[in-house]
């Protein structure tokens, strides 16, 4: 780890102590925990993923029912990267942190399955998960191992082995609502938390960015580590702007005591 100037030194204390004596703490993660690992982000001016495309074309239900290769087109590099990405720094200290029972669980926008990969154990994906997809004809499941090299070719997109139907990743695409299950989980977690460590997330996207409100309109306490501003960084106990692949690592070894 590299050494922090004493402000932030401070603050990671003062955020690890909130996680120490929270009796019920989750983490809500975002995009900007899996840069550190190779996955851009949708957003960031001149490398996010709709910086050249318009989502409603390429990811939108709609846009996926009459043109299914053009969403393909489009997630193919991601998909790639995405298969090859190792978890960093900051998934690994939110795996050891609920080892330790100093949180709950991981709420999380991604769909990348890195905090499953480093160890997390209950992970609640509000926007699904690319692991697995299904037939948007018969409906039939398929697993992780639905995404090969074969149907990530060029020009190509995933059929059913069953009718031949076209296959959806099992991500939430614009104009389809959050899954039902993990909404609700989120915000009975949320609810219940006494302390929210946000990570990664500029908390710019509805309706997932209301769950760690609903935790503070409940008096739980808000540690923020993200690159950019949010809407609740004045409600924060803790607002930490630095490399959150260095700062959520010190804070979870600081937590847990370990150097």
């Amino acid at each position: 780890m590299m050494e922090h100037s004493p402000q932030i030194d401070q603050q990671i204390e003062q955020a690890a102590q909130l996680l120490k004596n929270a009796g019920n703490a989750v983490a809500f993660t975002g995009a900007g925990i899996s840069t550190p690992s190779g996955i851009p982000d949708f957003r960031s001016p001149g490398s996010g993923l709709w910086e050249h495309y318009d989502p409603f074309e390429v990811a939108s239900l709609s846009a996926f029912k009459h043109h299914p290769e053009k969403f393909y087109d489009w997630i193919r590099p991601l998909a790639h990267t995405a298969r090859a990405a190792q978890p960093n720094l900051a998934h690994k200290g939110l795996a050891a942190l609920e080892k330790a029972g100093l949180i709950q669980a991981v709420i999380t926008q991604n769909i990348d399955g890195l905090h499953q990969k480093a160890g997390s154990q209950k992970v609640i994906e509000l926007h699904g998960s690319a692991q697995s997809a299904h037939c948007m004809q018969c409906g039939k499941l398929y697993g992780e191992d639905w995404l090969t090299d074969e149907t990530l070719v060029q020009d190509n997109y995933p059929r059913c082995t069953v009718c031949g139907g076209v296959l959806k990743p099992d991500v939430v695409l614009f104009e389809e609502m959050l899954p039902a299950q993990a909404w609700n989980e989120a915000q009975e977690l949320c609810e219940k938390a006494d302390v929210i460590f946000v990570i990664g997330s500029s908390l710019g996207v509805a309706p997932a960015n209301y769950l760690p409100e609903s935790g503070l309109r409940r008096g739980a306490g808000l540690i923020i580590n993200t690159q950019s501003d949010t809407h609740l960084d004045r409600y924060a106990d803790v607002v930490i702007r630095e490399d959150l692949n260095e700062i959520v690592p010190a804070i979870c070894w600081n937590a847990l005591g370990t150097p």
